[in-house]
């Protein structure tokens, strides 16, 4: 099975994404979900027009034999997650400090690639305790 695979950027009160596999597909809205949701209907709008489309579609979309896969910029994780996660849960789960990971969430600045993997390593550990949970 294919990937489509959609970079999702955030800025102060705004989602975007496209494709970075497939030209032509791309969306925006004032939340993530509305984001997601205008990229797949993007999707649906370039498939369905293929024939008058200058873009190229590639055959696994048509046939809907693909997934999504979605990537994310830290401020746009960070913001989309801002009333899941406290500034000071993300410190415990992260290790980097909450004035560092405001300015992160705000895209006042831009983290390294080391701080990055940090966050995102620290939230596959904390999905894959989540996983494991069992309720008797």
């Amino acid at each position: 099975m294919e990937k489509l695979i959609v970079e999702i950027g955030a800025s102060s009160n705004h989602f975007g994404g496209f494709a970075v596999n497939v030209d032509g597909v791309y969306g925006a809205g004032n939340t993530l979900d509305e984001c997601k949701a205008n990229i797949l209907e993007g999707l649906r709008l370039l498939i369905n027009n293929r024939e008058k489309s200058q873009t190229s579609v590639p055959e696994w979309l048509i046939n809907d034999e693909y997934e999504i896969e979605y990537r994310y910029d830290v401020q746009s994780i960070l913001s989309y997650y801002a009333n899941v996660f406290t500034k000071p849960a993300l410190e415990r789960l992260t290790g980097i400090n909450q004035k560092q990971l405001h300015h992160y969430a705000t895209g006042l600045k831009k983290p390294r690639e080391p701080q990055r993997k940090k966050i995102e390593l620290a939230l596959h550990r904390l999905g894959s305790e989540l996983l494991s949970v069992r309720f008797s």
